[in-house]
């Protein structure tokens, strides 16, 4: 049988994936990932040649970043397992783990509240009130849907994630900020943070506001985007806990080698640790 991925196979493979309880966005890059490789193979059989080629093209022709390359390798990857096409699997490329996260990425405290403050300034208490909730609890921006009116009055957020359910409990600043927000918006049940249409807002929304706080707020647009929420609170929880294992489970992480990548420091502030251990003597 020649192996041939065609639109009727993705489908398919598509509602498997549901079945498995993958994530609508997981789905989504999944699916996206694999239809790089069948524009790529231009109606071709596949075969273990081309799948090789293709990982070197995606390097040195259209010159990916490996972490990118990784992606479509392993959505590749994961469907020859589904097919059952085996030998046609590949080995992702191997990469060795910085020390520290990039300058350009690395959202700072201050930056933080200053994107605060630009949405006050502009008149957009919702997304100042979305941003705390995100940088102040650590959840994902897809988990704002669970934080409800009821939830917040018993400060005890369920989150059902990913096949897994865990609690979040909030800060009690964050708490009242919550209920005053509530009350003044008159929002009587269900979802906080909803669109005119009455559904919760999408996160496609959330990072077009938050872009457009960038310039108001004099905050480089790069490293201003949800998910960088997230990495602050982890940066800022695991400075005071000290307790990586603490901090997978508030970041609700299947593994500790993901929650590594959330409490890397900026290239400056890992100089500077380097600087302080003081081991130079000189002339």
């Amino acid at each position: 049988m020649e192996r041939i991925i065609t639109s009727e196979l993705l489908t398919e493979y598509e509602e498997y994936l549901y079945q498995s309880e993958k994530s609508t966005a997981t789905i989504k890059k999944y699916l996206c990932d694999i239809k790089k490789l069948v524009r790529y193979a231009a109606g071709e059989p596949l075969n273990k040649t081309m799948i090789i080629a293709f990982k070197e093209d995606l390097l040195n022709t259209y010159q990916y970043k490996i972490s990118s390359i990784n992606s479509f390798l392993v959505a590749s990857n994961l469907f020859f397992e589904y097919m059952g096409w085996y030998d046609l699997k590949v080995k992702i490329y191997k990469v060795q783990k910085e020390a520290f996260y990039p300058d350009d990425k690395c959202l700072y405290k201050q930056e933080y509240f200053r994107l605060l403050q630009a949405a006050k300034k502009i008149g957009k208490p919702r997304l100042n009130m979305i941003i705390q909730t995100i940088c102040a609890t650590g959840m994902r921006v897809s988990e704002l849907k669970y934080i409800t009116v009821a939830s917040v009055k018993n400060n005890r957020i369920e989150i059902r994630c990913k096949g897994k359910v865990r609690t979040i409990l909030l800060p009690d600043d964050l708490r009242r900020e919550l209920l005053y927000y509530i009350h003044k918006n008159n929002i009587k049940s269900g979802c906080v943070f909803c669109s005119a249409s009455g559904k919760a807002v999408h996160r496609s929304n959330i990072w077009r506001e938050m872009k457009a706080l960038c310039k108001t707020a004099n905050v480089d647009a790069s490293k201003v985007f949800p998910h960088n929420l997230r990495h602050l609170f982890a940066q800022c929880f695991y400075s005071v806990k000290k307790d990586i294992a603490k901090l997978a489970d508030v970041l609700g992480h299947s593994s500790i080698e993901t929650t590594r990548i959330y409490i890397k420091t900026s290239r400056n502030e890992y100089r500077k640790q380097l600087n302080q251990l003081n081991l130079v003597w000189g002339h």
